[in-house]
């Protein structure tokens, strides 16, 4: 049975974390394949509201596997303080695995964002300053460090020998930021390794296994269609590679383009954006007031709790 795909069709924040969370049971796997922890997804169920950034929606099914692909930039300390709070409320977590081809981001990488969003001054971009841009850059640029290399001391050692006097001499050069500490940064990342080992697999041969045993795979889309760098309102749109399109899910879990059988895209029935960028049915008055306050819910960031800008459907 092939894939199918959930994705936001405005600027995010439609709702997709509902729909996945009801077509999880008739799933047998679900799976995040793009964005990091600067996306978020509010679950509300009999186990109470959940603001998951990183963990698959399908979570609260203890017989679903939930998988975070290769397509998605991993920030441990958040991933684990997830699965500690997912487990302390009694959210079995046995069933979560992550890419072992994932990116790590590192404090570094939310060092640069924040400091480079600032440089921009009037020209911001909103970012969510989580440092998942400049982690979907190095990955560009192959200087990523992935989830493998936190299971093999040498190997992180080695990649970070490479990478971060590079990183230290622009924050202390052209940010006059203090530098990071090799030999701290290291040890905190081999923790977290030790830490996050029993989670990591070659997670696309646990969803290719499936599709070839006629089980349903749903791919659970982060961010929105307007925010693609190439469809989106460049430039304020997303750094993730791949795509929030339904083209990136593929890529982003490792499987190809002919196994996606359906996508099934999610509309509010009014404009939200967080952060700056056009929004042309945009309400800059009492009515966006009204709607972000005492609309369907709250329209505050589930990520970074900033105001949603409201306005109307615009098709």
């Amino acid at each position: 049975m092939p894939a199918f795909v959930v994705i936001g069709g405005q600027w995010g924040d439609e709702g997709k974390g509902r729909m996945v969370d009801l077509l999880a049971q008739d799933a047998a796997i679900i799976a995040r394949y793009s964005a990091g922890d600067n996306a978020g997804h509010t679950i509300i169920n009999h186990m109470g509201k959940f603001a998951l950034h990183l963990v698959p929606a399908g979570i609260f099914y203890p017989d679903k596997v939930c998988l975070i692909g290769n397509g998605v930039v991993i920030n441990p300390a958040v991933l684990l303080d997830e699965i500690h709070q997912l487990e302390e409320r009694g959210v079995s977590t046995k069933n979560l695995f992550v890419s072992d081809r994932a990116q790590v981001l590192f404090p570094y990488h939310q060092m640069l964002d924040e400091l480079e969003e600032r440089a921009r001054g009037d020209a911001a971009l909103g970012t969510t300053k989580r440092g998942v841009g400049p982690a979907f850059v190095d990955k560009i640029a192959r200087r990523g460090i992935r989830m493998a290399d936190l299971l093999e001391p040498d190997a992180l050692r080695a990649r970070l020998e490479q990478v971060l006097p590079e990183k230290n001499a622009v924050l202390v050069k052209l940010y006059e930021a203090e530098p990071l500490d090799f030999e701290e940064l290291f040890d905190a990342f081999v923790k977290f390794g030790c830490e996050l080992k029993p989670y990591v697999r070659d997670t696309s041969s646990i969803v290719c296994d499936a599709l070839d045993n006629g089980e349903q795979v749903l791919l659970e889309g982060a961010q929105g269609s307007l925010l693609d760098v190439d469809a989106g309102t460049y430039p304020f749109v997303t750094s993730s590679a791949p795509s929030p399109l339904a083209a990136g899910a593929p890529i982003g879990i490792g499987i190809g383009p002919t196994q996606i059988e359906r996508v099934v895209g999610v509309y509010k029935a009014y404009m939200t954006r967080v952060g700056a960028g056009p929004m042309p049915t945009e309400l800059d008055d009492e009515t966006g007031d009204i709607l972000r306050r005492e609309g369907p819910a709250p329209e505050f960031g589930a990520t970074t709790g900033r105001p949603r800008r409201c306005g109307w459907f615009d098709g």
